[in-house]
């Protein structure tokens, strides 16, 4: 049993203000979203061994709003995925994207990649993540107002394999769109299975965006990917952006791509409302 089920913990950091450091200097081509008529801010979420801070974005006025869980990358809550949710906020969702490393360390005061995955990433286990996420739910459900039989997932990255699981983990996931996440790898305690292991199980519809140029996941995997999910019923779909690199909607880095990073969002949101969650 991984200790984040046994002992309490203390969260001394709040979410990062700006961009972790490992990704500056930050890109002139960076997308700012504003808050205005949004309620938008950091939130504390309760957890099995504590509480976990967050960060909530959704309009100003109504209820019942739509939840789009946040997944990020390796960099944690900062700049860029707190403008994700402004932006998903805008749009008419409850969006909220929980502090998954809270517990491991605040990355985004590591300067080094390598530093940041071998000090903290390396050591989140799955099973905490899917908690977490769970807690999310229901904290959007029952403190904010949030609708969760309208219940969505988008991650990046590290996220973006964390949508695949936590959509074969909660079968009230409506929809989630998972951006380049890695799809296979070796089964460890911590990490027990991939993506491509729940692929033929899947149920909820998951749509894949990923880079045909992406180092780190190569085409083949994707193509493996594909395979297993024809084996299933989830409906899920995999868009290959021949040109596009890792990362390729982080307007913040070098590996942004526009056109490909704006095809994608209109495919998530067409996506999303294919199934129901608007």
């Amino acid at each position: 049993m991984p200790d984040f089920t046994r002992r309490k913990f203390i969260i001394t950091s709040a979410l990062a203000a700006g961009f972790a450091l490992a990704v500056r200097p930050i890109s002139a081509q960076v997308i700012t979203t504003d808050s205005e008529s949004l309620v938008a801010g950091e939130v504390m979420i309760p957890v099995t061994d504590g509480e976990i801070p967050a960060y909530r974005a959704m309009p100003a006025t109504g209820e019942n709003f739509p939840i789009v869980l946040v997944v990020q990358e390796i960099f944690g809550v900062h700049e860029h995925i707190q403008d994700v949710c402004r932006r998903f906020a805008k749009l008419g969702y409850l969006a909220i994207a929980p502090e998954m490393f809270a517990r491991q360390g605040d990355v985004s005061q590591l300067s080094d990649v390598q530093e940041i995955i071998s000090q903290v990433v390396s050591k989140v286990p799955d099973e905490q993540a899917l908690s977490d996420l769970d807690a999310a739910v229901a904290w959007a459900k029952t403190s904010s107002k949030g609708n969760a039989d309208k219940l969505a997932i988008t991650g990046f990255c590290w996220g973006g394999r964390m949508v695949w699981l936590y959509s074969a983990h909660n079968p009230n996931v409506k929809a989630g769109v998972a951006w380049y996440g890695r799809l296979v790898g070796e089964s460890k305690p911590l990490t027990p299975q991939h993506p491509i292991d729940i692929a033929a199980d899947l149920k909820v519809p998951v749509l894949g965006l990923y880079g045909g140029s992406d180092q780190g996941i190569p085409n083949e995997s994707v193509e493996k990917m594909e395979e297993a999910l024809k084996a299933g019923n989830s409906g899920s779909e995999i868009i290959l952006y021949p040109d596009a690199p890792h990362a390729f909607f982080a307007d913040y880095r070098p590996s942004y791509r526009q056109e490909a990073a704006e095809d994608g969002w209109q495919r998530l949101q067409a996506w999303f409302k294919q199934h129901g969650v608007v």
